[in-house]
């Protein structure tokens, strides 16, 4: 807010909205490569909203953007983190605020692209965290029981208590399946209901881009193929000699807690591959409670139309670029 001068004396003005060009879909629908051309275009940086390309060390299993495509546009939020660094939501949106604002400031143009939704929506719609102060003694026994029984059980265990919560974190993402049960039984309400959101700094413009569900899967096994070529399991097993422990939630991201798997003895590398595979699939399927096709708020381009004209089209009628 801003005070003005007015005919009858000072009054508060908002202070306008940073153009923001939100670059979104499932994983590997083709966002990097698009959006690399678009803001190279245009004169844009990227903000990555993925939450795996935080992690140092993690590359290949991430497809994460190589120097090359980095010179090309510059990237942010990208290598910030090593795989035992924590960074919740809040610090997310604070790292994320921050690069948006100098990108603006520098007279660049802040895209955000990523396929996690839950950064997405916090940027866009001004989420705003339950403020439970966390309570050690409820969380050491949450840990100790998701330990026992899996993430994937106790994330069951939040769709009993709070589905709408459970939708929009990932089974396999056990601190923030803890953070939820911890709020819930501290305050003896849904996580999902805590939740507030805020007035957004932001003039989001959501491109969602698409491809039918079966050329996804396809995409998916190619690149999952071109991975273990490139040297995927030699990055895992480099991350496990450092010392890094494969329960880490950064490890335990899809894949790598697969072929962490592999080399700790515990499968075949066949089974950890199919095993990637199929849980990649489930992971795409549930991005789609974050990105919904009937989405008023989101502008689709299916991507087998060659949409990059349209789409800065679109960008320059919004924000006269």
């Amino acid at each position: 807010m801003r005070a003005v001068q007015g005919s009858h004396g000072l009054k508060m003005q908002s202070e306008p909205k940073i153009p923001l060009v939100v670059l979104l879909g499932p994983t590997a629908v083709g966002k990097t490569e698009l959006s690399l051309q678009i803001a190279e275009t245009l004169g844009g940086e990227i903000v990555s909203a993925d939450s795996r390309l935080l992690y140092r060390g993690m590359d290949i299993g991430t497809a994460k953007p190589g120097w090359n495509e980095r010179k090309r546009v510059p990237h942010h939020l990208i290598d910030v983190a090593n795989p035992d660094e924590i960074w919740s939501l809040p610090m997310y949106q604070l790292a994320a605020g921050k690069a948006i604002q100098e990108i603006y400031q520098r007279g660049n143009l802040p895209f955000l692209v990523g396929g996690t939704g839950q950064y997405i929506w916090s940027l866009v719609q001004g989420w705003q965290p339950p403020q439970v102060a966390p309570d050690p003694k409820t969380r050491a026994v949450l840990d100790a029981w998701g330990r026992k029984i899996g993430s994937e059980t106790l994330h069951r265990q939040l769709s009993l208590l709070d589905p709408e919560a459970a939708i929009h974190i990932e089974a396999n993402n056990l601190r923030r399946v803890l953070r939820a049960l911890e709020v819930i039984f501290t305050t003896g309400r849904k996580f999902s209901e805590q939740r507030r959101r805020g007035d957004s700094p932001y003039n989001s413009l959501l491109i969602g881009l698409t491809r039918s569900r079966q050329e996804i899967y396809a995409r998916v096994d190619q690149r999952i193929d071109q991975m273990l070529a490139d040297g995927w399991v030699e990055e895992v097993r480099d991350l496990l000699n450092q010392g890094y422990d494969p329960q880490l939630s950064a490890l335990s991201a899809i894949g790598y807690r697969e072929i962490c798997a592999y080399l700790k003895g515990k499968c075949t590398l066949d089974e950890a591959v199919k095993l990637v595979k199929r849980q990649t699939r489930v992971f795409i399927r549930r991005q789609s409670n974050w990105f919904k096709l009937d989405d008023p708020s989101i502008h689709w381009f299916e991507m087998n139309d060659a949409p990059k004209t349209k789409i800065m089209e679109l960008i320059r009628l919004n924000f006269n670029n």
